[in-house]
C-alpha cells in the first residue's frame, strides 16, 4: 500500500475517498495526527500530515518513529513524503521539483533516529536511502503531465525552526555538496529504511536558502508562503499522476533492509519487543 507523508501546506489529499480514519496508538508514542485511509483514482491510500492538520508541530517535535510504524502497522510498503526545501544551487530554481537521493545529516539536536536499541541491536545500511525505483515512476509520471524533476540530488537535514546563516548555507552547499536543505526527512527516511518502506521525498524548492549575495533573495517565510501554493500545486498534480500512472515499481532492496541488518536473535528478544519489531520485519 502506499502511504503519503504531507508536508507544509498539504494536510489532506485532494480527490481522496475517505474509507476510515485511523487513531494509531504506537509503541513510540502518537503520530502527528490520524491517519487517513481512502481511494484515490482506485488505488488504496494512507495519508498522513506530517505536522498535523493545523501545523502544529516543529520539525524537532514530530514524532516521526511514531508516524513511520503506524504507517507500517497499516499495511504501507511505500511511502511518497512531499517536503519545501531551500535550494542551494542555481540550477534549482523556487518552484522546481526534486527527487533527492541521498541525505547529509545536519541534524545536532536529540531527534529520535533509529527504532532500535534498549536490548535490540540492528545496524541498518543507509549507503542508497531512498527507492531508485519508485522515484523512477515518478519521474515517468511526471513526463506524461509535463512536469520535470531534478534527480541525483543531496538533501541536507538542519535543527530548525530557525532559518539558517549565510555561513551555514554557504558550508552546505560548498565542502558538504549539498543541493537541498530542510527541516523534516531526517530520521524519517532512515527510519523508513529500518522500517523496510520504499521511500522517496517530492522536495518543493521554495527558495535560494541564505547563499547568495543579494540579501533580498535570502530565504523568509514570507518568501516562502508567497511562492509556495503555485508549487505545491505541481507536487499534487505529480503525486496525482503517479497514483493514476498505477506505475509498479520494481522490487525494493528497502523491503529486505533487516534481513543482514539484525544482530540480536529473536528468541532473545522480549513479547514486548517483539510488538514493534514484528511490525517492521512485516
Amino acid at each position: 500500500m502506499l502511504a503519503i507523508i504531507g508536508g507544509t501546506g498539504l494536510y489532506q489529499l485532494d480527490k481522496l475517498e475517505v474509507v476510515n480514519t485511523h487513531q494509531v496508538s504506537t509503541p513510540f508514542g502518537e503520530p502527528s495526527d490520524a491517519i487517513i485511509e481512502g481511494q484515490l483514482a482506485g488505488v488504496s491510500i494512507l495519508f498522513l500530515a506530517r505536522h498535523g492538520s493545523a501545523h502544529q508541530l516543529l520539525p524537532h517535535e514530530v514524532n516521526y518513529r511514531a508516524n513511520i510504524w503506524a504507517l507500517k502497522s497499516l499495511g504501507a510498503t511505500r511511502v511518497i513524503g512531499v517536503s519545501a526545501v531551500g535550494s542551494l544551487q542555481a540550477e534549482i530554481a523556487p518552484g522546481d521539483l526534486a527527487l533527492p537521493d541521498q541525505y547529509f545529516d545536519f541534524v545536532k539536536n536529540p531527534r529520535e533516529k533509529t527504532f532500535f536499541g534498549k536490548g535490540v541491536a540492528a545496524h541498518v545500511s543507509t549507503a542508497l536511502p531512498t527507492c531508485n525505483a519508485l522515484a523512477n515512476a515518478i519521474e515517468q509520471a511526471g513526463k506524461s503531465v509535463d512536469i520535470a524533476v531534478h534527480r541525483n540530488k543531496t538533501y541536507a537535514c538542519v535543527d530548525g525552526p530557525r532559518l539558517g546563516t549565510k555561513a551555514e548555507s554557504e558550508f552546505l552547499r560548498g565542502p558538504a555538496n549539498c543541493d537541498l536543505v530542510g527541516m523534516t526527512n531526517v530520521p524519517e527516511v532512515f527510519l523508513a529504511k529500518e522500517a523496510q518502506l520504499s521511500y522517496c521525498t517530492i522536495a518543493i524548492a521554495t527558495d535560494y536558502d541564505c547563499w547568495q549575495d543579494d540579501p533580498s533573495l535570502h530565504v523568509s517565510v514570507e518568501q516562502v508562503i508567497s511562492r509556495y501554493q503555485g508549487s505545491l500545486e505541481k507536487a499534487k498534480t505529480l503525486l496525482l499522476a503517479f497514483v493514476e500512472s498505477k506505475i509498479e515499481p520494481e522490487p525494493s532492496a528497502s523491503r529486505n533492509a533487516l534481513a543482514s541488518a539484525l544482530l540480536t536473535p529473536l528468541d532473545k528478544v522480549s513479547a514486548e519487543q517483539r510488538v514493534w519489531l514484528d511490525v517492521l520485519l512485516k
